[in-house]
């Protein structure tokens, strides 16, 4: 019996994905909503919405207890967590069971034998699925690790075992790193899983990251649906992905699915989900499954037609998947550029503000999956995606062409966002041959880089500070020919609809911490983005290195390293941990030289 109203306990760009999904399938639909999200584009998609507390996702949509009350008053019969928040939450899905609500999803068994990926490599390793060399017990002290290091040989990865999205991640590549590297991936664990519970295992220097999408269902059918390749990443984040894979030969493909489907059977799991895997030539290890939609579900459905949440949405209703593994075929490829509200020349750091323009890209084989609109804001508490742009096209050249032609109509001002990175990477010879950029993404992760023209921002300096650019297009014809021109000039010269007032002088930013900014001194050290302080690795009095991390701020659900940009002794600690901190804001300062 299919339902009559499902609530969706997500928002943004994957909560009005589900909204359509419900709409097209005749399903009435429940939002929920945070206070910072009271005029966000998504509540208005949904049938009817809710109010579930304020801003703080701990104090809103991962309130279980909040969401469940909201499914029984509204009468909805299901839940659809999308990805994120509640999504892989095994107590969430008993409780709606014990709640007599339907949980969109796999059993809350298959969460916790998956969500442990201590308990996953042991699973997977007895179901004859290839595992990364390593160890499958909890690694407790830091003594514990350098033996197991030793042994399994460095470079080693030490892993969160309730991680995921890069988080609670470190890499030694040799002894004298292994203590910074278990001690972060500890703290950042138990941070945003409440659990410090590491492992380790091998660490593959630039491997591929290819996944396989799979279906199950209470019919005794379990089904893959191709691969994604998402091995352009930057910090272990994803930022572009593709199906097929342009490494993945059509035999690693086969036995990468049918590994899939073992692994997917071996505990009993139902309901859409992927399966990662690191791949090194035609070998291929298990790295975890993800038991719930992913983000890049999305380049699947361009290639294969298939509607992963009608078919999420008809399992957990009961009834057999529309599809069987002999009418599945994929056609042609697809891409996926996530546009986060991030900049790639200043290290990736965040820049949540609000959208003052928004223009999507239209045409053949262009699709945007986004939750914004000109005038939506993009808060430093959630997530920095601001849509997802994905194309299709017969083949790869093709497809890439065609998503530089969409990168080049997309229009968000406000924000800046990864639209110019995008558009670099989709031009770089390693990538059109199908490489992933590893090193250059690494140096965009570690230090400012420019985009060698294809950021419209100019690039920024070892301690200088970034001047923000205010935009103004304009049309001239010259002898009958039509040229636009864009103005680019300090947004703190304001001025009026003909361009900049050179009268009026540069505002400086104001900042919290030290309630002072960096400004033009040589011996302040900044924060790069507005974000609360996690942790201050340096006291006043100590000497550190050019380079050297000397604070931890967190934004938009990141861990941001704060490194001195020139070696000296610290006078001054102007923080403390917990402490909220603007963009420029003074966070300690060096003794001057000489």
């Amino acid at each position: 019996m299919m339902f009559d109203k499902v609530l969706v306990a997500n928002r943004g760009e994957i909560a009005i994905r589900v909204l359509r999904t419900l709409r097209e399938m005749g399903i009435a639909s429940v939002a929920v909503y945070s206070e910072v999200d009271r005029d966000a584009l998504f509540v208005s998609h949904a049938d009817e919405a809710y109010l579930i507390g304020p801003g703080p996702a701990t104090e809103s949509y991962l309130v279980v207890e909040k969401i469940i009350d909201t499914a029984k008053r509204s009468g909805a019969q299901a839940i659809h967590p999308g990805y994120g928040f509640l999504a892989e939450n095994a107590t969430f899905a008993r409780a709606c069971a014990e709640a007599g609500v339907v949980f969109i999803g796999p059993p809350a068994s298959a969460i916790d034998a998956m969500g442990s990926k201590i308990e996953a490599r042991a699973l997977m390793e007895e179901a004859g699925v290839p595992i990364v060399p390593g160890v499958t017990d909890p690694v407790d002290t830091l003594d514990d690790a350098r033996v197991i290091a030793e042994d399994i040989g460095y470079p080693v990865a030490v892993k969160a075992a309730a991680g995921g999205g890069g988080k609670g991640f470190r890499v030694a590549l040799t002894p004298d790193e292994l203590e910074s590297a278990f001690e972060g991936a500890r703290r950042e664990s138990e941070k945003f899983f409440a659990d410090s519970v590491v492992y380790l295992e091998r660490y593959l220097p630039q491997p591929r990251h290819v996944e396989i999408q799979i279906l199950a269902d209470d019919h005794g059918s379990t089904v893959w649906l191709g691969d994604r390749d998402c091995s352009v990443q930057r910090r272990h984040q994803k930022l572009v992905e593709e199906t097929p894979s342009p490494v993945v030969s059509d035999d690693l493909r086969r036995r990468m699915g049918q590994a899939s489907v073992k692994a997917a059977e071996a505990v009993d799991y139902r309901s859409a989900g992927t399966l990662e895997y690191l791949v090194s030539g035609e070998d291929f290890y298990f790295l975890e499954m993800n038991t719930r939609i992913q983000v890049e579900h999305t380049v699947t459905e361009a290639v294969t037609g298939v509607d992963l949440i009608r078919e999420q949405v008809r399992i957990a209703a009961g009834q057999p998947m529309s599809i069987s593994q002999d009418t599945i075929a994929p056609r042609g490829h697809a891409f996926e550029c996530r546009i986060n509200a991030e900049d790639a020349e200043n290290r990736f750091l965040p820049t949540p503000a609000a959208i003052t323009a928004y223009r999507e890209p239209t045409g053949p084989g262009v699709r945007v999956d986004s939750g914004v609109q000109a005038g939506s804001v993009i808060a430093e508490i959630y997530d920095p995606m601001v849509a997802k742009l994905i194309v299709w096209d017969v083949d790869r050249d093709s497809a890439r062409r065609r998503m530089l032609r969409a990168l080049s109509e997309y229009v968000v001002e406000g924000p800046s966002t990864l639209i110019p990175f995008h558009r670099w990477l989709f031009e770089q010879p390693e990538f059109i041959e199908g490489g992933a950029c590893h090193e250059e993404l690494a140096k965009f992760a570690d230090e400012p880089t420019s985009l060698g023209g294809a950021q419209s921002d100019a690039p920024a300096q070892d301690g200088a500070e970034r001047e923000e650019l205010a935009t103004r297009n304009f049309v001239a014809e010259v002898d009958g020919r039509r040229f636009e021109v864009r103005l680019q000039y300090p947004a703190s010269e304001g001025g009026s609809h003909n361009g900049p007032n050179p009268g009026k002088k540069k505002k400086k930013r104001s900042g919290s911490g030290s309630g002072s900014t960096a400004a033009a001194d040589p011996n302040a050290i900044a924060s790069p983005m507005q974000g609360t302080v996690l942790r201050v690795e340096v006291a006043a009095g100590e000497t550190v290195e050019a380079g050297q991390v000397v604070a931890i701020v967190e934004a938009m659900k990141m861990e941001n390293e704060v490194a001195s940009h020139r070696a000296g002794t610290v006078a001054d600690v102007a923080i403390e941990a917990g402490q909220a901190v603007d963009a420029d804001a003074v966070l300690m300062l060096l003794q001057p030289e000489g």
